[in-house]
């Protein structure tokens, strides 16, 4: 019988873990669909930025209620999964605590373990309340209704749950411990199960056998399920926020990159010795677009930015222009980039390999252009953010091919650019009156 159960865990473990490994495979071939750019600069930088950012926490702080809270719950879910390793090993050899012999360290793994189980239960209760009771605004917005919000509840009750078997499975141990039965013995500290173990006082010894390896089945099963549910949810960000800071954007937040399909152009203007009616090195390749009309255009690292955001709201619940009543909503813009890339890879997966176009695009049938051209630039979103996702980088791109593509700029915008062009200056005054009001 035991030897069964090692085989029926060793499957569970392979199906759970083989299922990931393939949704890895799938996510990174979405974020590779992506234009290429070139993030390996400044090397030191960038460990330092993961390690401070998605490691450290250092701007989840900012708001210290929630970033206390999620600290906890960040802290607590990584620390607890060691136990996992644990599991893995009893579960596979059909030992029971294996790992017991450390002895007094084994003791305080174990208590670290129910108090930070503990503490994560009591945050993650709060940001039920947070989300559902209290209701804070940037929690119910329009753009969450439906899938995130229900996605965002699932993520605190299956925290709830596995906390709460950990707590019981341990519970149940200790009780068979101070009984004495079989394989149960005395080992690790239970600082906080030890108050619910008397729950199973007056049951036979066969029914707490039972609660302690259900309690068991069901953490590890959990588990899994949970590490598979993350592709599907927002809490995605559990694994990709220290690629995504370490591959964020170093230069300075007012600083805009050329487009190497304009720079080119214009090398080729000032170039004396080129020819610009000479026949192209590769005829037969597409041209460049200017900017981004859909997710392809985008390059990988804001396609990974898009599977990082943990739709927080933190990015719109500071934006002026969402502030003021605009349509704009840089979280808004993270979220339809996600669903936009998932459908392009659903398209894929169906096509076998190939994206065959379905004549939608992440432009028009996703993000508007009111949307876009309500943007101030001021980089607030970008400053917010607790994993440096740039929605921003975003919202340049689209404007750029609704400028410099569709000639789509509003008015104000066309009438500026045509004074530059007319007049070398924003203003409707020719060179020669530029300075006629020194006289007035």
């Amino acid at each position: 019988m035991q030897f069964l159960d090692n085989i029926f865990f060793a499957l569970l473990l392979a199906i759970g873990i083989g299922y990931f490994a393939i949704n890895v495979k799938k996510l990174i071939r979405n974020i590779k669909l992506g234009q290429d750019v070139d993030r390996s600069d400044n090397s030191s930088e960038r460990w330092k930025n993961m390690t401070m950012v998605a490691l450290g926490q250092s701007k989840m702080i900012k708001r210290p209620i929630a970033g206390f809270l999620h600290i906890i719950v960040y802290v607590g879910f990584v620390i607890i999964n060691i136990e996992v390793i644990e599991i893995i090993i009893d579960g596979l050899f059909g030992t029971h605590r294996v790992l017991s012999f450390m002895g007094v360290f084994y003791n305080i793994l174990i208590g670290s373990f129910e108090i930070l189980a503990f503490l994560v239960l009591v945050a993650v209760v709060i940001f039920w309340i947070r989300r559902n009771v209290t209701k804070l605004s940037r929690f119910t917005s329009s753009e969450l209704n439906g899938k995130p919000k229900n996605d965002a509840n699932y993520i605190l009750y299956f925290e709830m749950v596995l906390m709460t078997l950990f707590l019981v499975m341990n519970a149940a141990d200790f009780h068979l411990q101070n009984l004495g039965i079989g394989h149960y013995n005395s080992v690790g500290s239970f600082p906080i199960s030890q108050f619910i173990a008397p729950i199973f006082n007056g049951m036979s010894e066969g029914s707490v056998v039972i609660i302690e390896r259900v309690a068991w089945w069901l953490h590890i099963a959990g588990i899994l399920v949970f590490l598979n549910y993350l592709y599907f949810s927002k809490h995605l960000h559990i694994l990709l926020a220290f690629p995504n800071t370490f591959f964020a954007d170093l230069n300075a937040k007012g600083k805009l990159n050329n487009l190497e399909s304009v720079t080119n152009e214009v090398k080729l203007m000032i170039d004396p010795s080129a020819d610009p009616f000479a026949a192209p090195a590769n005829p037969d390749a597409v041209p460049a677009k200017f900017g981004a009309s859909d997710v392809q255009d985008l390059n990988w690292v804001q396609l990974l930015n898009a599977y990082s955001c943990t739709e927080c709201g933190r990015c719109t619940s500071s934006c002026p222009a969402n502030q003021t009543g605009k349509k704009l909503s840089p979280r808004k813009i993270m979220m339809d980039t996600r669903d936009r890339l998932e459908e392009v890879g659903r398209n894929i997966d169906l096509n076998k390999g190939v994206f065959v176009d379905d004549g939608k695009s992440l432009l028009n049938d996703y993000i508007t252009p009111e949307e876009l051209w309500a943007c101030t630039t001021c980089n607030a979103c970008v400053e917010e953010c607790p994993i440096n996702i740039s929605p921003l980088s975003i919202i340049i791109d689209m404007r750029r091919y609704l400028v410099m593509e569709q000639s789509a700029a509003p008015m104000e915008l066309n009438n500026m650019m045509s004074n530059i062009e007319n007049n070398g200056a924003p203003w409707p005054y020719n060179q020669m009156d530029r300075l006629n009001w020194v006289n007035e």
